[in-house]
């Protein structure tokens, strides 16, 4: 089983380095599914110190393949077949919490949902499901 520090890892050597700049950080990761946050920085952020919804959804997308990595208990390339992120709130605040589960998990496909809190208020932002294909 994977923990948040060897997640942290894998995250570090298989992304690409534009999601890396994100600087996201696992904090949580087991079968049930991963909880990765994100800084709110200027880099992100559009007018009136929101958080741009590219940003969001590739939180959402990045915490939801490791929520497939626990889920599977390992690590493995999954690609995402459809990704829909819905836009709920202004995204504000010191930094952006995503909790992500697998709904069902088959042989081949893999399907997942992501909740995106704005923190420290724990205000909900966003949220996301998506289909993963696991080779």
């Amino acid at each position: 089983m994977l923990d948040p520090a060897t997640a942290q890892t894998l995250l570090e050597e298989n992304f690409a380095p534009w999601v890396k700049s994100l600087s996201p950080t696992v904090t949580e990761i087991s079968p049930q599914g991963a909880v990765l946050e994100i800084p709110i920085t200027p880099d992100i952020s559009r007018v009136g110190g929101i958080v741009c919804g590219q940003a969001l959804a590739t939180l959402a997308d990045t915490a939801m393949v490791f929520a497939c990595a626990g889920f599977l208990r390992e690590f493995k390339p999954v690609a995402t077949t459809n990704l829909e992120t819905r836009f709920l709130s202004a995204a504000k605040g010191e930094r952006i919490r995503c909790e992500a589960r697998i709904i069902k998990g088959g042989r081949a496909l893999l399907f997942a949902e992501a909740v995106l809190t704005a923190q420290p208020d724990g205000r909900q932002v966003a949220a996301a499901t998506a289909t993963f294909f696991q080779p």
